[in-house]
């Protein structure tokens, strides 16, 4: 009897969608205790005020102390483990251009309020050369303090774009 020998199959390359896949997966599993959040992909101009926020954040908002979310990035931050998320070079979103829209100011800086059902408010800075976005969780539904937080480091490394 002859026995004929077969290669064992090599590594194999994931498609960019699978390999999505397996990372949304490792992000979402318990072995993490960070939340996900896609990282934003800005030009390079933007990216340099993000790093430049990135280094002037606080240490805690709102008496929720900071933990970053993952992956690491300059561009993405995070206090108490997801309640509130930044994310600095985000694009500019669609709603600024509706007239309807609503916006707050918090201590000179302003901010689009975009209200999503089911979850806590999105604000973007508004008049800045990047998009700030700064994500709360559904218990600062009616509590826009947590954005003070941010006004001074914001105002200072990210220049207004008027």
């Amino acid at each position: 009897m002859t026995r004929t020998r077969r290669p064992l199959p090599g590594p194999r390359v994931l498609s960019a969608s699978a390999a999505l896949f397996v990372l949304a997966a490792a992000g979402c599993s318990a072995g993490g205790s960070q939340p996900s959040v896609a990282v934003p992909a800005p030009s390079s101009e933007a990216a340099g005020y993000c790093e430049a926020l990135h280094g002037e954040l606080p240490e805690t908002v709102a008496g929720l102390e900071r933990s970053d979310p993952s992956p690491e990035s300059d561009l993405t931050a995070g206090w108490g483990d997801g309640a509130i998320v930044l994310r600095c070079g985000v694009p500019r979103p669609a709603r600024m251009d509706d007239s309807q829209s609503k916006a707050v100011e918090a201590d000179g800086v302003n901010w689009l309020l975009e209200q999503r059902d089911g979850d806590g408010p999105r604000f973007t800075t508004t008049y800045r050369k990047a998009y700030v976005e700064v994500t709360l969780g559904p218990e600062y539904t009616h509590d826009v303090t947590p954005l003070s937080a941010f006004a001074t480091p914001v105002a200072k490394t990210v220049p207004d774009s008027l």
